[in-house]
Parts: C-alpha cells; structure tokens; sequence
C-alpha cells in the first residue's frame, strides 16, 4: 500500500491538475491526508464505491498520463544523472584546480535547480 501511495503521490504531482476537480479532492483526501473511503465518501457526500470507483479511475487516468508523457520517468533519470556527476566530480575534486571545480559545481547545481 504505502508504495502504491507514493506512486501515486508522485504521477499526481505531474500530473494531478489535468484531473477533474473532484478527482484531485478525492486523491488528496485518500493518499494525502490518509482518510479512508468511508471518510472520503461522507466528506464528499456520495458512496464508499464512488470513491473507490473514482480514485481506480484518476489512478489509471495519472498511469496512462505517465505511459504517453513519461514526465516521472525522465525526471528520476536526470535526478540519476546528477547524482552519478556529483559523485564523480567529488572524487576528482582534489586533482583539478578551484577554479574547474567551482564551474562543475555550478553546472551541477543548474541542472538541480531544473528538476
């Protein structure tokens, strides 16, 4: 459950806003604040299976999202790739002068601020 949580924490901070407004509430109730479909359903006035039925929806609609845009995908591979150049720069922080460093420093620390 709480990998499926996170999952669908993340696809939602992607792509939760081309969900309905019904939809996001629903989302945030369930995997944000915890509630379960019965404090859902009463929060939202309609039944425990119309949430359930509408959270399977949004879940499927932020997957198919993530399946056509791969937002998620590329933005954990570029998150990789700066953490693999961070760690290869502080190993050869001690053979290269101040001056490089400080320019791979920044270029790091650009290509953070991006993701």
């Amino acid at each position: 459950m709480l990998e499926r949580t996170v999952r669908v924490g993340i696809l939602f901070d992607f792509y939760g806003e081309l969900l309905t407004d019904r939809q996001q509430e629903m989302v945030r109730l369930y995997f944000y604040h915890d509630l379960s479909l019965g404090e859902v359903a009463e929060e939202c006035e309609i039944s425990r299976q119309a949430v359930y039925d509408n959270l399977q929806r949004a879940e499927k609609i932020l997957e198919d999202y993530e399946k056509k845009l791969g937002l998620v995908a590329r933005y954990k591979y570029i998150q990789q790739q700066v953490d693999d150049l961070t760690e290869v720069v502080d190993r050869i922080a001690q053979e290269i002068g101040d001056e490089s460093l400080e320019k791979l420093q920044q270029i790091i620390d650009n290509l953070s601020a991006e993701n």
